[in-house]
């Protein structure tokens, strides 16, 4: 098992949630909202007025634990389904050592 956790632009948000709760590999998912602070390029689109007042930008970190071999597959589904993901976030995948109920 493997968790990918995505860090996005927020107002992708609901696009992104509706494509992973179509995937029968993504037993379920978690959002946080998070703030992206850092040197901003002034020709970004993603960098709006009121982010170069405030001097953040809103983000969505986005977890879910899946099998190895369905983090490929999850991925290409985010950048095919025009949900807005392409080129507007990172990821990093961990390992897993365990899951469990509490």
């Amino acid at each position: 098992m493997k968790k990918l956790t995505i860090i996005v632009h927020a107002d992708i948000k609901q696009s992104l949630a509706d494509v992973l709760r179509a995937m029968p590999e993504v037993a379920g998912f978690t959002f946080t909202a998070v703030e992206g602070h850092g040197p901003q390029d002034e020709s970004d689109i993603m960098f709006s007025a009121r982010d170069r007042v405030v001097g953040y930008t809103p983000h969505v970190r986005v977890d879910m634990v899946l099998n190895d071999a369905d983090i490929d597959k999850v991925l290409e589904a985010m950048r095919g389904n025009n949900c807005g993901v392409t080129g507007r976030g990172i990821y990093w995948v961990t390992p897993v050592d365990r899951i469990d109920k509490l």
